[in-house]
This record gives structure tokens, sequence and C-alpha cells, in this order.
């Protein structure tokens, strides 16, 4: 019995390995069919990654072209911009041209008073610039309705040497109608008559002339008398200084003429104090070269005219 139990377990066994063997065939079978199905899709998968891939370097490929082609214009229009340098550079020249121009524009500021010079006469003065100047023959001032202001030497031989009078438009709204400095020479008068003059001032509340006075304008000893003289609508004073110097009598003349007043509305009279006080300004910067009326000097200048006023 022991026998049969054995060949009965080696027939189940050859059985359960038989059958083994085919579940081993079967599975063995269906692995090779899943992996030949499953190599199938791997391998469309790889090929539709491997498109995109080759797109996708096609695409970075394209874009590096475009941005090399970028840089290359911007590398291109770097010279153009670097050559376009030197021409925007120069701005500063035209900013210096204009400061140059602005600077020719802007006048330079001239001294408000200018010097005159006389060779002849030896006499020097300064004068506002504004004021008017008239030399030798052209030097006689002319007073509002009184004609020419005479000269006042005792002795004939006076020349003028020259006039500076003041703007007409100097004090408007008042009478105020003119006002001048004036310088006279004359070589015929004695030191002794120097001191002297033609006519003095009448306005001596008796009547009587008065006597010249002894003043000192700036670093000079002088005389100095007054006149006056009025008509219907018009009025003129002048002074006189006299000092002798080079053998020379020098007469100076301070003179303002006046109308309107009293007549014309809105009129009011000048401060004639004012006025005399601008031309003796003037009177006080007088200086005499040494010698100028020499006869020798005298001599030597002959032919060379008045001088103009200069800066």
């Amino acid at each position: 019995m022991s026998t049969i139990w054995k060949s009965d377990r080696d027939t189940s066994d050859r059985h359960t390995n038989d059958k083994k063997s085919a579940n081993q065939a079967t599975s063995n079978t269906f692995s090779g069919t899943a992996l030949s199905s499953w190599s199938r899709q791997q391998r469309f998968a790889m090929a539709t990654i491997a498109g995109y891939a080759i797109l996708g370097l096609l695409l970075v490929v394209s874009a590096c072209s475009k941005q090399a082609s970028k840089s290359e214009m911007v590398g291109a229009s770097s010279p153009a911009a670097t050559s376009a340098t030197p021409t925007t550079a120069p701005t500063a020249a035209p900013a210096t041209t204009m400061a140059s121009a602005s600077a020719k524009k802007t006048p330079r500021k001239r001294p408000a008073n200018v010097t005159y010079t006389d060779a002849d006469s030896g006499v020097s003065f300064l004068y506002p610039r504004k004021f008017a100047l008239a030399s030798g023959d052209k030097a006689q001032p002319q007073r509002a309705a009184q004609g020419d202001l005479p000269m006042n030497f005792v002795q004939p031989g006076g020349i003028a040497v020259a006039t500076v009078a003041l703007p007409a438009d100097s004090y408007p709204g008042t009478d105020f109608t003119s006002a001048f400095f004036k310088v006279n020479v004359n070589r015929s008068v004695s030191e002794q008559e120097c001191t002297h003059f033609a006519f003095v001032d009448t306005r001596n509340p008796d009547g009587e002339p008065v006597d010249a006075e002894k003043v000192k304008i700036g670093a000079s000893d002088m005389e100095m008398t007054s006149d006056f003289s009025a008509g219907a609508t018009t009025q003129a004073e002048a002074q006189y200084y006299h000092s002798y110097e080079n053998g020379a009598c020098y007469e100076y003349v301070l003179g303002l003429g006046t109308a309107g007043y009293g007549i014309k509305d809105g009129i009011e009279p000048v401060n004639r104090d004012e006025v005399f006080a601008k031309l003796e300004k003037i009177l006080a910067t007088v200086t005499i070269k040494t010698n100028a009326a020499d006869p020798e000097h005298v001599a030597e200048q002959v032919g060379t005219g008045v001088a103009g006023g200069k800066e």
C-alpha cells in the first residue's frame, strides 16, 4: 500500500509540475506579448518626445540666431552712436559762443565822468558824461532871451576855451531852461587886474556895487562875483571866478537861466542852490598845467588846436 501512495504522489507531482510549466509558459507568453506591446508604445512616445525635443531645439536655435542678430545690430549701431558723440560733444562750444556773444552784447560800463583837457590853455577838468561839451568858437553859451553871456575881464582879449551845459530836461516841471560851466582865458590881463571884474554884483540893497569876494575852490584861491538880470518872463544869473596862473587870467563862469514861473501853470521855481552846487563840483576839478600859458609854451603849441574831451 505504501508503493501505491508513492505512485499517486508522483503522479500528482508530475501533474502539478505540468500545470506549473503550462502556467509559466502562459505567463511567459503573456509577458512577451505585453513587452512587445509596451515597446511599440515606448518607441512611439520616444519618437514623439524626440520630435518635440528637435522642435524645441530648433526654437532655441532660432531664438539664439535672433538674439545674435540683435546683438549684431546693436554692435553695428554702437559705432554710429560713438561717431555721433563727437557731434554732440561740441555742444559746449555753442554755449561758449553764446556766452561770448552775450559778453559782447553787454557794453562795458563807461565812467560817469569825462576829462576835458585843452593843450593851449593847459586847463583840465572833469564833467558828467551826460552833459554837452562845446569848445573853441562854439564855447559861447546863450542865456534865455539874454543873448551871449559876456566875459567879465577888465581888459579885452579874453578867449572862450570850453563850455559844458546841463541837459535841458534836467529839472522837469520847473522854470529851468539852461545851466552851464564855462572857461575863459585872457593873457592881456595882469595879475593885479585879474582880481577885478568889469562889472560886479549890483544886488546890494543900497544899490552900490559889491566888491569881489575871495573864495577857495578846491586847491585854488579865487576872486568871485555874481551878476543877475531879468526880463518880463526870463531870468539869468551868473557867478564869475578869477584866478591868475602861468601869466594868464583864468575866468570860470557858472550860469543859470530860468523862464515861465508865475506865467505857466504847473511850473515851480528850480532849486538854484542845487543847480549851482552841480556846477561848482566841476569847478572844483579844474587843474592848470604848469607853464601852459608861458609865451614859449604857447609858441610850441601853435597849430595844435583845442583838445577835445576824452575818457
